[in-house]
């Protein structure tokens, strides 16, 4: 009988990464919650290099780095749901967006800090958003197609925590009329039963984000 256990942490893009690819392949698994700012024993036994979550637990073999650890999945667990298309050159672009996905998060950061490179990460970050919408949607619903697949769950954070954000930089990013394909695409992968009942409390997000920024200002 397999044992899947994640560790994660309710506010974490990361953690949710795997979270919908689990529930989208039907893999059965424990939650357990970290602490952050106290984090367990098992955790740093499990992930004693960069101590962080989320980590996947399989049969007693721990597997770090969200990305690294839906890859496992999709080879763990091919026929279930899978993230990835067949075709080489698919594969290769959906990894490409995912990639693309990773180097927003430093730069949505500075952005909503406000720090002294705010405009610079601004612009920085609508230029990427401008990338995305005019090489990476195209006429698909989602990055995997017809489907939410491997890019879609790397960018997922743009659907929610980046809305979080916003909200409290008072600033909006994503309109229907900027950016018509991405607006609609954050609509689209909200809509998916999996990903709709698989987000945290917005509200607590916005409760987090702001005393996150409130630090951050108070740190400068």
């Amino acid at each position: 009988m397999e044992e899947v256990k994640l560790f994660g942490t309710w506010r974490s893009p990361f953690s949710f990464r795997v979270i919908w690819a689990l529930k989208l392949k039907g893999i059965k698994y424990e939650h357990v919650e970290e602490d952050l700012t106290n984090k367990s024993d098992l955790l740093l036994h499990y992930n004693p290099v960069y101590k962080k979550i989320p980590v996947l637990v399989h049969n007693g073999k721990p597997i770090s780095e969200s990305m690294v650890i839906l890859e496992y999945m999709e080879e763990m667990w091919p026929d279930k749901y899978p993230l990835l298309p067949k075709d080489p050159y698919e594969r290769s672009v959906a990894r490409f967006w995912a990639k693309f996905a990773e180097n927003l998060g430093p730069i949505i950061w500075t952005f909503f800090r406000n720090t002294g490179e705010h405009e610079k990460a601004k612009k920085e970050l609508l230029e990427m958003m401008r990338s995305i919408e005019e090489h990476g949607l195209g006429e698909n619903k989602f990055f995997g197609g017809d489907n939410i697949g491997f890019a879609d769950l790397a960018l997922g954070r743009l659907a929610h925590w980046l809305e979080a954000m916003e909200e409290i930089a008072g600033v909006k990013l994503v309109e229907a009329h900027t950016f018509p394909c991405l607006h609609a695409w954050i609509k689209r992968f909200k809509e998916v039963p999996v990903i709709k009942d698989n987000l945290p409390n917005f509200d607590e997000l916005l409760v987090y984000y702001k005393h996150r920024k409130e630090m951050a200002i108070a740190s400068q």
